[in-house]
């Protein structure tokens, strides 16, 4: 997904409990005929863990007509990283991969010194209402690793390890945690979970992660006597572990998180790094032509933004 011009996040009401460190709001805003909430990067929080970008993406209908039509833009530092709950999108990249991701497959690409790639409806999904729900991250990729060659990996969700305890549900997405270790491969230490707790159950989360999150995507999420709606972003402080329980309605959470960075990451549009002049390089490789195409889809770019 390209970085598009949102509003940034704003920090949400104090709260008594002091297992957390901020509070986030995420901003909407409209893109490609959905609603695109961003919850990182912004000015209280740049990371969590590997994480420097979290967008979450619908629920929508695309109405028969509409398709979602994100054109061939550019990478670097960084390793993208798909997730659907709803909703088909066809996925090409500068690598020569072409495929569809599907609700509870992973697609992790990896930019490193550089890719390019496109998000598409699939054609035989097109003149149809489709339904879109999902998340967009990014993980900053560590010091010695942000100019390796590009790849890319797809998970697909049959072989996602999974939790079933007792009205608690979800898939280990990346990382470990609750004793089971995802496939996906990593770079550093990553957390990433899909989680539903079923209405008033309770369940751990231990700090066997340096920095960690929760986003809260549906339902009603207590902590400490503190309740957070749907749609806000709580970051852990570290070394607590907490309880999290589900309201009334149930609970759906991504738990996120891991190793912090050993340097300050920069970003700008879709480029991160560690060198604010490797992202001024970019720049101009991206404006001049330089960056690969994507087979098949080579008629259409993302200009550089002018700012």
């Amino acid at each position: 997904m390209s970085f598009f011009p949102g509003i940034d996040p704003e920090p949400g009401d104090s709260f008594a409990c002091d297992a957390i460190e901020d509070l986030i709001i995420p901003r909407s805003s409209d893109i490609g005929g959905f609603a695109v909430r961003r919850a990182l990067p912004t000015r209280q929080r740049r990371l969590v863990g590997p994480f420097i970008f979290f967008d979450r993406m619908g629920p929508a209908l695309l109405r028969a007509g509409e398709a979602l039509d994100v054109k061939p833009h550019p990478h670097i530092g960084l390793s993208t990283v798909t997730y659907l709950f709803d909703g088909e999108i066809k996925h090409r990249d500068s690598l020569g991969t072409e495929l569809v991701i599907k609700p509870g497959d992973i697609n992790l690409m990896t930019a490193g010194r550089g890719i390019v790639h496109s998000e598409r409806t699939p054609e035989n999904l097109r003149g149809k209402p489709l339904s879109v729900s999902g998340l967009q991250t990014w993980l900053a990729l560590p010091d010695e690793r942000e100019e390796i060659e590009p790849g890319f990996s797809h998970t697909g969700a049959e072989v996602m390890p999974v939790i079933d305890s007792g009205g608690a549900s979800g898939r280990i997405v990346i990382g470990s945690f609750a004793g089971l270790s995802s496939p996906v491969p990593t770079f550093s230490d990553t957390l990433y979970v899909d989680l539903w707790l079923e209405p008033q159950r309770a369940f751990p989360f231990p700090a066997d992660h340096e920095e960690r999150a929760i986003y809260i995507l549906s339902g009603e999420l207590e902590i400490s006597g503190d309740r957070f709606a749907a749609d806000q972003l709580l970051v852990l402080r570290p070394g607590d572990e907490i309880t999290l329980t589900a309201g009334d309605q149930g609970c759906h959470l991504m738990l996120f998180g891991g190793a912090a960075l050993n340097s300050k990451r920069y970003i700008w549009w879709n480029f991160v790094s560690s060198s604010k002049d490797r992202i001024e390089q970019a720049k101009q490789e991206w404006r001049t032509g330089k960056f690969d195409i994507v087979p098949g889809d080579e008629e259409e770019f993302v200009p550089l933004p002018e700012r």
